[in-house]
């Protein structure tokens, strides 16, 4: 485990430091709560914080304790391990709100912070889980709608400098035949196979509902969306799927769309929706470009 050590006496972040690297473990060691904050922040490997109470330098343990829990969020597991000489019970319940996961005399005894250690790695295993569960589709294993969405946003941010931004939006052809004709087994084979297809162009992929994904891809423009879900469309196009019914190939329709200045990520992503419309109505197995597309023609898709 990746652990940040802070404490004013040098004496004691050696000692401490010694201790958890004879368990096994990497120590990054401060006297200043700040630096320490700052470390974290550029490593998001770091998996526990241990923090005397009393570390001066404008920054109080508690206060650490504070900013890391704020740090952490809901992604990042960061166990808190607040360290003081003094153990008293209004201390403890301080340490606690403060966002503390636990409390430890100083000097630690090497059995009780091995001990303490050991929890915070399943407690923090057990979070990343539950994050996992939550933010990924469990048939595909792409992200679910939720999180594509969040992390657009995040991507929207980062380009909105003027960096280039493309939505592709494609469906499975004929879904509700293959569904009817095969059954919902091989349907979901279908949209496995066609989003491990997809999951390997190394970009943003979502599953956004049924056999609908979208795909987002920083720094590249409309002609660079096109060329990439030209791509995808003939890997589509050439998969062949054994079922009991005989093989089954499958092809899928794409819109897409780039970023316009001012747009949302819903505007961007409703343009590359009725390129995919007009994909669909002009004969499927097609990639349609939105760069004549505009949101106010969703009405025509509905």
């Amino acid at each position: 485990m990746r652990i940040v050590l802070v404490d004013p006496s040098r004496t004691m972040r050696l000692f401490v430091t010694r201790l958890l690297m004879a368990g096994g473990h990497e120590v990054s060691p401060f006297a200043d709560g700040a630096e320490a904050l700052a470390c974290m922040r550029a490593d998001p490997e770091v998996a526990a914080l241990i923090t005397s109470g009393e570390i001066g330098c404008g920054m109080s343990g508690l206060e650490l304790c504070w900013e890391t829990r704020v740090l952490a969020g809901r992604d990042r597991p960061i166990y808190v391990i607040l360290m003081s000489s003094s153990i008293e019970k209004n201390r403890l319940g301080e340490a606690l709100d403060s966002g503390a996961d636990d409390f430890i005399s100083k000097p630690p005894v090497a059995d009780e912070l091995y001990a303490r250690l050991r929890a915070a790695e399943r407690l923090g295993a057990m979070q990343r889980e539950l994050v996992r569960l939550a933010s990924v589709d469990p048939l595909t294993g792409l992200s679910n709608r939720r999180v594509f969405f969040e992390r657009a946003e995040v991507a929207r941010e980062r380009c909105r400098d003027g960096g280039a931004l493309t939505a592709i939006m494609f469906d499975i052809d004929h879904f509700k035949r293959v569904n009817d004709l095969y059954g919902h087994d091989v349907g979901d084979l279908a949209i496995a196979s066609v989003a491990q297809l997809a999951a390997a162009v190394g970009v943003l992929v979502g599953r956004l509902g049924g056999e609908e994904f979208g795909i987002l891809t920083e720094g590249q423009h409309l002609h660079d969306g096109v060329k990439l879900a030209e791509r995808l469309r003939a890997a589509v196009a050439a998969l062949r799927l054994t079922t009991l019914n005989g093989p089954l190939t499958l092809s899928c329709s794409f819109g897409v769309s780039e970023i316009m200045p001012g747009e949302s990520i819903d505007d961007l992503l409703k343009r590359a929706d009725v390129a995919l419309y007009a994909a669909k109505t002009g004969g499927r197995n097609r990639v349609m470009a939105a760069d004549t597309y505009h949101a106010s023609d969703v009405a025509l898709a509905s």
